[in-house]
């Protein structure tokens, strides 16, 4: 049987006297993807896994106390991002790529500002920079987002762009892929857990490390990809950072929401494969 998205086995590293859930597919450079608020090992769409791991080893994980993790989701963004290179450490990865979706989009800056030594480059999906941000969380977002469990329609206005036709078939589409393995029970739901998301919102706005501005002397080379319709983390918050910041290239889908790389899962992974492809060879 293929070893893939679908196919392969969850395993469980042993990180701080708990047991770290993760999956790993694919051959090649390895990529360590943090998931968004409220996913899990289950919620990233097959399709998207399986292309970029024709080129890449690509390793999901839940957070601690997160979907098959033991523990407790961490407050402190820094504890958070240590559990990637604890993940790179368990896997005997000296170097590696990282990404992350929304709230994993920053996990992955946090890790690549705390681990420059370790992290190769950094693709940064449907996430906002650190510090201060004007454009804010949609009201829609807030609705929709701490509803107990997602109803298709929720997902294409949390995820898409439900104005658009070919929006919205891309989001049942993605829908119908993460659904042949998914378990609704592994999903956090409790207020409480929520909130430990939530904590860390004013550590993010005050970015005491300063790494909004270090992206003025940041080395390692970083890929944001936005759509233009996200109501949970702006496109637009990213364009006062962009001629400050030399390794920073951004990409934005049209008509997309806040999962431009399931609505477009082909031309997503096209465009990382060659930012992983042009920072090995450069």
């Amino acid at each position: 049987m293929t070893n893939n998205a679908l196919t392969t086995g969850t395993q469980y590293a042993n990180i701080d006297q708990k047991q770290i859930a993760y999956r790993k597919i694919g051959n090649g450079t390895p990529l360590i993807l943090a998931n968004r608020f409220r996913g899990t090992l289950d919620t990233w769409d097959p399709l998207f896994l399986d292309l970029l791991a024709k080129n890449n080893t690509v390793v999901t994980f839940d957070y601690s106390g997160i979907g098959y993790s033991e523990g407790e989701l961490p407050i402190d963004l820094h504890e958070v991002a240590s559990q990637v290179t604890k993940i790179a450490n368990y896997l005997n990865f000296d170097n590696y790529f990282v990404g992350g979706w929304s709230y994993g989009g920053l996990i992955a800056q946090y890790a690549t500002f705390l681990y420059p030594e370790r992290v190769l480059g950094t693709i940064v999906i449907g996430s906002n920079p650190m510090g201060k941000n004007d454009a804010p969380l949609s009201p829609l977002f807030l609705e929709k987002a701490l509803q107990p469990t997602y109803t298709p329609e929720d997902i294409i206005t949390l995820f898409f762009e439900p104005t658009s036709e070919k929006s919205s078939a891309a989001g049942i589409a993605s829908l119908q892929r993460i659904a042949q393995r998914y378990d609704e029970s592994k999903v956090p739901a409790k207020p409480e857990t929520l909130q430990r998301y939530f904590a860390a919102t004013t550590q993010l706005a005050e970015d005491k490390d300063n790494f909004r501005e270090g992206y003025q002397t940041l080395k390692t080379p970083v890929l944001a990809i936005s759509g233009d319709n996200d109501i949970s983390f702006a496109v637009e918050n990213w364009f006062p950072l962009l001629k400050k910041a030399p390794t920073l290239q951004h990409i934005i889908f049209n008509a997309a929401g806040h999962a431009p790389h399931y609505q477009y899962p082909e031309l997503a992974t096209d465009y990382i494969n060659t930012f992983i492809n042009n920072t090995i060879t450069d």
